[in-house]
């Protein structure tokens, strides 16, 4: 029998979390009266993870299933693999750090039953530093300006979905993705709620600066060409000024003759124009990137093993 839920969950060196979770999640999943499945992928650990999550198979048979990669593809890759795999009429992401209570999925059912076909969170009196609290706003705030996409917390991974967005998020063969965004697109009904926040239980984020800078240019360019667009319209500008500025500078050459006191100044423009230069063929370069991977044949990850009961 295809059971009511499916809880997705991407792993990767958590074993400081798992036997937390595992307990925390079981307890919570039996009081809502659902049949369930629990999905894990192994995204590639590095530590005792995965026998971990092979032992709690064992400890609660036909509750949790394991999907093992043969290396790390990356968060949002590990939870397409498991989307693929489940076989509820709803599915719930959750993370494996403890940050978002399993205790609050209800929350996001609730709203599933009042008709929505995705459910997004966003976090409480968030506890994470206030650097990553002030970027995450930053970035919440620019992507609301570019593109189309309206989620209050684009971070909170603690979101449900029902099977029709999932069957159409499978069926897309995007190597580079951002899946609450994808999901909102897809959803004909979306909708968000609040949940609790809690500090990591144990270890540290797998999201450092770098990554978290990665995570938002996959998802800027993967649902606006603004940037590009910006970018045009500010080349045309700069190109107007510098041709007012030429036009200036001939007009002052035959009026006042030759000048050598601005050739620092002259230097300085044209050290900015070659700046400007360069963050174009950065951002073109994401572009036709994602292009590249999007029609690579190579799949978007591979699977080891799968380990159910």
């Amino acid at each position: 029998m295809m059971p009511n839920l499916s809880i997705v969950i991407p792993v990767y060196n958590e074993e400081a979390n798992i036997p937390h979770l595992i307990s925390r999640l079981i307890t919570s999943l039996d009081t809502l009266g659902k049949t369930y499945e629990v999905i894990f992928t192994n995204d590639g650990s590095k530590d005792e993870s995965l026998a971990l999550l092979r032992a709690a198979a064992e400890q609660h048979k036909g509750k949790i299933r394991i999907i093992d990669f043969k290396g790390n593809f990356g968060q949002h890759m590990a939870i397409v693999a498991a989307f693929s795999e489940s076989r509820g009429s709803v599915i719930v992401t959750l993370d494996a750090d403890l940050q978002n209570p399993p205790e609050e999925i209800y929350k996001l059912l609730l709203k599933i039953d009042e008709g929505h076909d995705y459910v997004g969170s966003y976090r409480d009196k968030r506890k994470d530093t206030f650097f990553r609290t002030y970027v995450s706003r930053c970035v919440n705030w620019i992507r609301e300006k570019i593109t189309d996409i309206n989620m209050r917390d684009q971070g909170c991974m603690l979101r449900a979905y029902n099977r029709s967005v999932i069957e159409k998020i499978v069926a897309g063969k995007d190597h580079v993705t951002f899946i609450p965004a994808l999901a909102y697109k897809l959803a004909q009904n979306p909708t968000e709620v609040e949940v609790n926040h809690a500090e990591r239980a144990a270890g540290e984020s797998k999201y450092n600066l770098y990554m978290l800078i990665r995570l938002n240019f996959d998802l800027i360019t993967s649902f606006s060409i603004a940037p590009l667009q910006l970018f045009t319209m500010f080349g045309m500008l700069t190109s107007t000024l510098n041709g007012l500025l030429v036009a200036y500078l001939l007009i002052r050459r035959v009026i006042v003759g030759p000048e050598a006191e601005g050739l620092f100044t002259l230097f300085a423009i044209v050290f900015f124009l070659i700046s400007v230069v360069i963050v174009g063929i950065g951002l073109i370069g994401e572009y036709l990137g994602r292009l590249a991977l999007n029609l690579s044949p190579r799949p978007r990850y591979e699977i080891k093993a799968i380990y159910e009961d």
